[in-house]
């Protein structure tokens, strides 16, 4: 889960819109007060995105407290200043801050910006289980359970499933499965994917359900979640 901090709340919403659609988990609050609010009632983000000029509190203030409790002392965070504003820069990283971009910055950067911190903290591995609804996948045993109770799949079909599991509430459409699944481009041979998904799900039983298909696009899993 990414955490947004920014008052302004087109560029907020646009963060959390593009984290999302990059497969990000991520959370809005436009002051300090709320942000602090949330951390007391759910489990730690992942990382914080904090912009500096905020309405309650600066983020300098924010990124102090962090550092000064030992539940957040390790919260990785990225500090969004102002365009030119070095000193805000260098009080930020002095501060403990992970990471630091200028306003106004585009989107893409920001997103590199928060894998590559997430990277650095390790953040950014692999689930080695993964769910959706009554699905689980034991990715490491190359288990996979329906109600707890274990599903035979073949290789490709566990392949298909897990790069769903992946990108879990994405709709994949069917030449991004081929190219990824079986290596080669769309080439017409959209039939092939149609033919393991309606077996996957045969196999997958009362979970076959988690596999949505989105009419002219392709599939999803973990969609109504």
């Amino acid at each position: 889960m990414i955490y947004c901090v920014e008052d302004d709340e087109s560029i907020r919403e646009l963060e959390v819109y593009t984290l999302q659609t990059m497969g990000m988990d991520a959370e809005g609050f436009s002051d300090g007060a709320s942000f602090f609010e949330s951390l007391k009632h759910g489990p730690l983000p992942d990382l914080v995105l904090l912009d500096i000029m905020l309405p309650d509190m600066d983020g300098l203030t924010v990124l102090k407290h962090l550092r000064n409790h030992a539940e957040t002392s390790a919260l990785p965070v990225i500090m969004a200043t102002a365009k030119g504003t070095e000193f805000d820069k260098v009080r930020g990283l002095d501060g403990g801050a992970d990471d630091y971009i200028s306003k106004p910055f585009g989107m893409m950067e920001m997103v590199s910006r928060v894998k590559a911190v997430l990277r650095r903290a390790g953040k950014n591995k692999k689930e080695t289980v993964m769910c959706s609804g009554s699905i689980t996948m034991d990715v490491e045993r190359r288990m996979v359970y329906v109600n707890d109770k274990e599903v035979i799949l073949t290789l490709k079909e566990f392949n298909v499933l897990k790069y769903m599991l992946e990108n879990k509430g994405i709709v994949l459409t069917r030449d991004q499965l081929l190219t990824h699944i079986w290596g080669y481009d769309f080439d017409g041979e959209t039939r092939t994917v149609d033919v393991h998904i309606r077996t996957l799900r045969s196999k997958l039983g009362n979970g076959g359900a988690e596999i949505e298909t989105v009419r002219g696009m392709g599939y999803r899993i973990g969609g109504r979640e």
